[in-house]
């Protein structure tokens, strides 16, 4: 087995973010896949977070570790984010790679940004 046949670049058709799948549509071999999962990326902040899309505090601080008085731009402060997992929207390159066995299973590995 080659390269070219574990390892594929295609286009987002279709998503299910409920479940994390996705189905690809891959030029090189004038097909579509199946649904795919999408491999989970992006660390989650702290143990205690149960869901991939539960809200996640985080604190940032500035460079300045001086006496921080004064102007309120060097002194810490907290934002609010929201982190989730890299999930593709229709419209996406993405890398794809399948298991090395007959009719192997696929996965989709992540997004490309197409060079410009």
């Amino acid at each position: 087995m080659q390269m070219e046949d574990i390892v594929q670049l295609g286009t987002v058709t279709a998503v299910d973010e409920s479940k994390r799948i996705a189905k690809v549509w891959f030029d090189a071999l004038g097909i579509q896949s199946d649904w795919l999962p999408v491999l989970i990326s992006g660390d989650r902040i702290g143990s205690d977070v149960k869901e991939w899309s539960e809200t996640q505090w985080t604190e940032f601080e500035t460079e300045d570790k001086g006496e921080r008085t004064g102007d309120p731009d060097y002194v810490d402060h907290k934002h609010k984010i929201i982190r989730k997992p890299y999930m593709p929207v229709v419209g996406d390159q993405v890398l794809c790679i399948y298991e090395t066995v007959r009719n192997g299973r696929g996965f989709i590995l992540g997004g490309i940004q197409p060079w410009q």
